[in-house]
């Protein structure tokens, strides 16, 4: 099954997206999960994973109720106050519902890189652990060396960089993104989503734009720690959804079989338990 591990859809009125301004004038609009399915389809796309837009467990149940209605969400990564007093409660309350697969604290609109790394988040990362969720790690480059230290503190915890990261592609950085992304899966059991690397490049990147730092990471993590996604619909601010595809199939082409599969589809159901 191919697998787009990461979407969003969401819904003006609710008033919780912040970073959702005018400004973003292609995708200031309302997005439902049909507008994703009928832009993903025709690729022979048959499951998507749908994450969270905004800090808010208001917009974690909307995306829910949005998932049972419709088989082809095969998962959704919320959104939960890690930091809450009764965060643990909270999780599990949560995690009760099957299509919760994961939680997403938006770490890269935090002010400290290390925010992660703080003793206070330690029983709501328990909870996470001991009901099943994985931990999507929303990061820039600047969060990789904390990052690191996380993965080594929680080995239980399955951990997903979204984005690779984030690099500049548009401004051209390379180091020390690439160094350390590959410390990252050398030494944590991490896995990376090849995903809104085309909006890193800025508006209408040329072709092949995003491939150097594409075949990095699956240098480096392989195709079984490598989960693809579309991250539509805010992809499109740089290119439309056939245009990552096409790319997507070009970076794959020297894959076998297996490792294509694995990270079309494979990873993502293995680590989100799909």
């Amino acid at each position: 099954m191919i697998v787009d591990a990461h979407f969003h859809c969401w819904r003006l009125a609710r008033g919780d997206y912040g970073w959702l301004t005018p400004a973003l004038a292609p995708i200031h609009r309302d997005i439902t999960i049909d507008d994703w399915l009928r832009v993903a389809r025709p690729f022979g796309v048959q499951g998507g994973v749908l994450v969270q837009a905004a800090p808010t467990e208001a917009e974690t149940a909307f995306l829910l109720e949005q998932a049972a209605a419709e088989p082809a969400v095969v998962g959704v990564v919320g959104w939960v106050d890690l930091l809450a007093p009764d965060a643990p409660a909270r999780i599990t309350r949560l995690a009760a519902h099957p299509k919760l697969k994961a939680l997403r604290p938006m770490l890269h609109d935090l002010p400290d890189p290390q925010w992660m790394l703080q003793p206070a988040l330690e029983p709501a990362l328990r909870a996470m652990v001991e009901d099943g969720l994985a931990f999507d790690a929303l990061v820039r480059p600047a969060h990789l060396a904390p990052l690191l230290t996380f993965c080594r503190r929680h080995p239980d915890l399955r951990v997903v960089v979204d984005h690779c990261a984030k690099p500049d592609i548009a401004a051209r950085q390379w180091q020390p993104w690439a160094d350390e992304m590959a410390q990252l899966a050398n030494e944590s059991a991490a896995v990376c989503k090849l995903s809104g690397l085309l909006t890193e490049a800025g508006p209408a990147p040329p072709t092949r734009a995003v491939q150097p730092w594409a075949l990095h990471v699956l240098a480096h993590f392989g195709p079984e720690r490598t989960l693809w996604g579309s991250d539509w619909p805010v992809l499109e601010l740089a290119a439309p959804y056939a245009a990552w595809w096409s790319e997507t199939e070009a970076l794959l082409a020297p894959l076998d079989i297996p490792a294509r599969t694995a990270v079309l589809g494979g990873t993502a159901q293995r680590i989100y338990r799909l």
